[in-house]
């Protein structure tokens, strides 16, 4: 990785813990997360954290637009994106040095939920495949989500707007394998949806079950529009 980059990613992370909207997101996410986990394990009293697992994607995808939003529109809205690109570094520096700054948010703001399996770890014995497997899932979902609401943001200056796309488009990929839409259907349909959607995939890794064809799959994924996004901003810059 060039120096340049490393300065790309620098600034992005500068710009979300320099921002008080920045730690609002995490006290947010942080709540809801131990609320809803909690809420539930007071009254099974079960030592896993599969319902935290379950529901800190549909989480994600309300709150993870809310830190894409500003990767690009903020950036248009404030005219620096002129300037940003007559810095001497390429478009992949800063389409990376962008992507990189918001994943290691999101991915920070994930592991301050440490204080969860520590405490499982406390009240008895847990088996660590499942947990190790969840946070992996979440890393995954985390990156593809990030990776939609990057490259809808290039589209407009209005960050309500990016946000709006990042989520609904988001929970399309992540709602097109759940077993609500594919329980109804059988064979190669049922099969195809479940593939191209992030749910399946996420399940998978959530056992504790690491498949290589789920790593492709999430590192396609997240690829795809990544280059999405670098065309975007090569052809417009």
């Amino acid at each position: 990785m060039s120096k340049r980059f490393f300065y790309i990613l620098k600034r992005e992370l500068s710009g979300y813990f320099n921002s008080t909207i920045a730690y609002i997101y995490i006290t947010l996410f942080l709540v809801m997360v131990n609320f809803f986990f909690f809420k539930d394990f007071f009254v099974t009293g079960t030592l896993s954290m599969r319902n935290m697992f379950d529901l800190t994607p549909w989480i994600m995808f309300l709150f993870i637009p809310t830190v894409t939003m500003r990767l690009w529109s903020e950036e248009k809205r404030r005219g620096t994106d002129e300037v940003l690109f007559t810095l001497p570094v390429t478009e992949w520096d800063i389409v990376l040095g962008k992507y990189l700054g918001g994943l290691t948010f999101v991915v920070i703001t994930i592991l301050l939920t440490i204080n969860i399996p520590i405490t499982l770890l406390f009240l008895g014995k847990v088996d660590p495949g499942p947990i190790i497997g969840g946070y992996a899932g979440l890393m995954f979902i985390a990156s593809a989500f990030i990776s939609i609401g990057f490259f809808v943001s290039t589209f407009t200056s209005n960050q309500i707007i990016a946000y709006l796309l990042a989520a609904v488009v988001g929970f399309l990929f992540f709602i097109i394998g759940h077993p609500m839409l594919t329980s109804g259907t059988a064979g190669f349909f049922s099969e195809a949806m479940s593939y191209l959607g992030l749910y399946a995939h996420f399940t998978s890794i959530g056992r504790g079950v690491f498949d290589l064809r789920d790593f492709i799959y999430y590192t396609s994924f997240t690829a795809v529009f990544l280059l999405g996004t670098h065309f975007v901003v090569k052809k417009r810059y």
